[in-house]
């Protein structure tokens, strides 16, 4: 393949800059990938790092929601499953080159919050929220029960499998609870 990142990202925010958003972006989309047995060259992902300001106005504009939210995504293509609690209609690669899976937005003010709120280092949420977004671009959604359970068993897996806490979990004994981008 290229040898392109498999994420494209672009920080307005220049604190996402200095939180390494690139690297952590492209450790936890590739993770999400590799769990789901897809080879993450044969993908690509666009990210947007930007500021509370910015999602707000990116929420109202498409989900008819004015405030700030942690992270937004917009799959490229309905990717589905065809009942509640199935996986989703993963898309094949191309030989024509990397499939587009779509973009992402992450807030960097609500997201330094609910890591503050969590007790967890920015860098670990963000991670995490990074896969909770490429999930959704994937097909994945938490709309229904067993969706729900499904898409955060498999957010658990790929995210306790870097060696940070479980999103969902209280803070583990002995988990990584503090670290630069390199670590996480």
């Amino acid at each position: 393949m290229s040898g392109a990142p498999l994420v494209e990202t672009l920080c307005e925010d220049a604190r996402w800059e200095a939180a390494g958003l690139d690297v952590l972006a492209e450790r936890g989309a590739e993770a999400a990938l590799r769990r789901l047995g897809l080879d993450p060259a044969r993908y690509e992902i666009s990210l947007l790092g930007c500021n509370d300001a910015r999602i707000a106005d990116l929420n109202a504009d498409f989900r008819g929601k004015p405030q700030p939210t942690n992270v937004l995504s917009w799959p490229s293509a309905e990717r589905a499953a065809a009942r509640p609690g199935e996986l989703p209609r993963l898309p094949p690669p191309s030989a024509a080159g990397p499939v587009a899976l779509g973009d992402i937005a992450i807030a960097f003010e609500t997201c330094q919050r609910e890591a503050e709120e969590a007790g967890r280092p920015l860098a670990h949420h963000a991670l995490h929220l990074v896969v909770h977004a490429t999930l959704h671009l994937l097909g994945f959604d938490h709309d229904h029960e067993a969706d729900a359970e499904l898409m955060e068993r498999i957010e658990s897996e790929i995210v306790t499998g870097l060696g940070l806490a479980d999103p969902y979990g209280p803070l583990a004994e002995g988990a990584a609870t503090e670290g630069t981008p390199q670590d996480v």
